[in-house]
């Protein structure tokens, strides 16, 4: 067997949820899947797709039509990339697992903040890489002074970010995306930021991607899973300057040579079409937000507000135990499930992930459920 796919644990957040499935009646509160419909549009394009026998292979960077309307996306959140410069890929998954694949040799260093997605430290590991961790502040954002003295003495290659955060709900604020932008000229380093939740910002939105003298330093991957919920789909995308893209294309195109093309004319119907629905979704996310956060502060959660994505992380450092035997006590004496923090690594360990993209009863069935539970402990 390959030694560093061994030394790899299968996904926290998958495991758990698996254990959601031997409780009868439990509520997961565990995956982070959206849960809303794919939008009638995105559906009608794909259905148009398959009639037209639009089924064959595509240029494995993508269709054009797609790149393009993705530039014009993009710019208007102020990251501006050629067509030529985007790249389709098998969700956001794949897209990660190229760029690392393509950049990073063996026992390259790559700093990761964290509570982070798992997929950070697994893929670079499997590819042969070294994690460095930076710890988050409390509140979940970045410590510039530590993230600035791990660059200083361990030169990394490579700077992970993801805003915003799964599992924190952090975003990144324009104080730290100022400080990244000093810190990305003064450094030799390559910034890959991954924006999958960029169109579910409650705040305004940030990315060290909005700087164009960057653009041969930053790399950015994104999607449409949380965008149009299209997470079974599979349709994810990567920007990178053409010395990045072209080493980038090899692993894509030996991976998967393209993205499915029928999901790809269904991205295409999306950006056309269907702002309204990103909005509307946005705006059920916040009211359930308000409504999980205020849930949690009344039971006694020392819990820090999201302004992002559909996650909530409150502490469980008050109830005595780590948040291992909190969540599975959790699942087997209330039947609520959520995610330990373990499972985004060490810096994880005393918090819980809540995914609260779930519909608002059975939001509310699980807040009593763990209100009661947790009174009598």
């Amino acid at each position: 067997m390959n030694t560093r796919v061994e030394s790899v644990q299968i996904s926290g957040i998958r495991k758990f949820y698996n254990k959601v499935l031997e409780v009868p009646g439990a509520i997961s509160l565990t995956i982070g899947e959206p849960d809303v419909p794919v939008p009638v549009e995105v559906k009608e394009a794909m259905i148009e797709a398959i009639n037209n026998d639009n089924t064959t292979y595509t240029p494995n960077m993508g269709l054009k039509d797609l790149r393009v309307e993705l530039q014009d996306y993009l710019s208007r959140i102020g990251i501006n990339y050629g067509w030529e410069e985007i790249c389709i890929t098998v969700g956001g998954s794949e897209g990660l697992f190229s760029v690392f694949n393509a950049l990073l040799n063996s026992g390259d260093k790559v700093v990761v903040p964290s509570p982070a997605y798992p997929a950070y430290e697994s893929v670079i590991k499997i590819v042969g890489g070294q994690v460095l961790d930076c710890r988050l502040k409390e509140d979940f954002t970045l410590d510039i002074e530590e993230l600035e003295r791990i660059i200083r003495e361990n030169k990394p290659k490579m700077l992970v970010l993801s805003y915003p955060s799964n599992p924190t709900g952090a975003i990144l604020g324009k104080g730290d995306r100022e400080a990244l932008y000093r810190l990305a000229e003064d450094n030799e380093i390559i910034i890959v930021t991954d924006e999958m939740y960029s169109s579910l910002v409650f705040d305004e939105y940030y990315s060290i991607a909005q700087k164009p003298e960057l653009k041969d330093k930053v790399i950015v991957i994104g999607g449409f899973s949380k965008m149009f919920s299209m997470t079974g789909l599979r349709i994810g995308f990567v920007c990178a300057v053409d010395k990045f893209m072209k080493q980038i294309l090899k692993v894509h195109q030996y991976a998967v040579s393209c993205a499915p093309s029928i999901s790809q004319y269904g991205a295409i119907g999306g950006l056309r079409h269907c702002e309204k629905h990103v909005e509307s979704f946005k705006q059920s996310l916040i009211q359930r937000r308000d409504y999980v956060y205020g849930r949690l502060v009344k039971m006694g959660f020392n819990v820090v507000l999201p302004k992002g994505a559909f996650y909530i992380f409150p502490s469980l450092a008050k109830f005595g135990m780590n948040s291992e035997i909190f969540c599975e006590r959790l699942l087997s004496e209330a039947k609520v499930a959520a995610v330990p923090g373990t499972a985004f690594g060490p810096n994880g360990e005393n918090h819980m992930r809540i995914s609260y993209c779930v519909s608002r009863k059975n939001l509310e069935e699980a807040m009593d459920r763990m209100e009661g539970w947790v009174s009598k402990l």
